[in-house]
């Protein structure tokens, strides 16, 4: 029996106006040199493109991926594509590929997306401890089925390490932000998304609002790497002038060539191929 998706428990975000204010009209600016949000929006709806054509098959097609095909996507998830690598390559590749295909075969069912992503990659070994295999499952979801599933990966919000998006615009009074009591489960990042949804749309922000909310999520942790020195992820980012640089980086739009109308794959390896 199919089981119907349930809908998310109240989770309550306290989050700060002026901080998304600062980091929306940074966003905005820094678009305009490369032709405004809008180009933004039609590389996020590209990137959406190429991972439906790819995983979005019925399961006997998705089991038949070969490691090339899903080798393609990975330029477009920077916190996976620097440790992917020997997945990619058989027999490692099959046992990934049966975990991609478990994890999509629910796809529907929201029900079960925390219990789906804790149990994503246990036929991997040893490996599906480490915390970027977690990012992979929900960089999958999310492109696969943004509608469904908002950006659920450690930098939107990692309760263990109290970090991410939510800790950057959580309110804090003046005295000090605590550490921020909220899960980081899918009622919750279904919730930061309905709240962005709605200052977004308070801004005059009506199409295409999943991706802004997207895109808005980038800026502002974007903006922690910065204040950081870029320490986060040193080996997938590096500090360049660009203000956008980190946020497309972390949406995986540095793999799109700006002002082209192609998509620029940096391989694993670091060639470059066109699409």
């Amino acid at each position: 029996m199919k089981r119907v998706p349930a809908a998310a428990p109240a989770v309550r975000l306290d989050l700060s106006g002026e901080r998304l204010r600062s980091s929306l009209a940074r966003l905005v600016a820094g678009a305009e040199p490369h032709g405004g949000l809008e180009r933004y929006v039609e590389a996020l709806k590209f990137k959406g493109a190429a991972f439906r054509r790819a995983l979005q098959t019925p399961r006997d097609q998705l089991e038949a991926l070969e490691p090339g095909a899903f080798g393609q996507l990975c330029p477009f998830m920077p916190t996976v594509r620097r440790r992917i690598g020997r997945w990619l390559e058989r027999p490692a590749y099959d046992a990934l590929r049966s975990e991609l295909a478990a994890l999509l075969g629910s796809v529907d069912d929201t029900a079960s997306t925390d219990e789906r992503l804790v149990r994503f990659g246990a036929g991997l070994g040893e490996d599906h401890r480490q915390r970027w295999v977690r990012d992979l499952a929900a960089e999958v979801l999310h492109n696969v089925d943004p509608e469904r599933y908002p950006l659920m990966m450690r930098w939107i919000w990692d309760t263990e390490a109290n970090t991410g998006v939510l800790r950057e615009i959580w309110f804090a009074d003046g005295t000090g932000l605590p550490r921020i009591a909220v899960p980081d489960d899918y009622a919750t990042f279904l919730a930061l998304r309905e709240e962005l949804s709605g200052y977004l749309a308070g801004q005059g922000f009506f199409r295409d609002m999943l991706h802004y909310v997207d895109l808005l999520c980038a800026q502002v942790y974007a903006e922690y790497i910065c204040d950081q020195g870029g320490s986060y992820l040193r080996t997938d980012f590096s500090a360049e002038p660009d203000p956008l640089e980190f946020t497309r980086r972390l949406l995986g739009l540095d793999g799109i060539a700006a002002g082209s109308g192609r998509a620029r794959l940096n391989t694993i390896e670091g060639r470059a191929a066109a699409v």
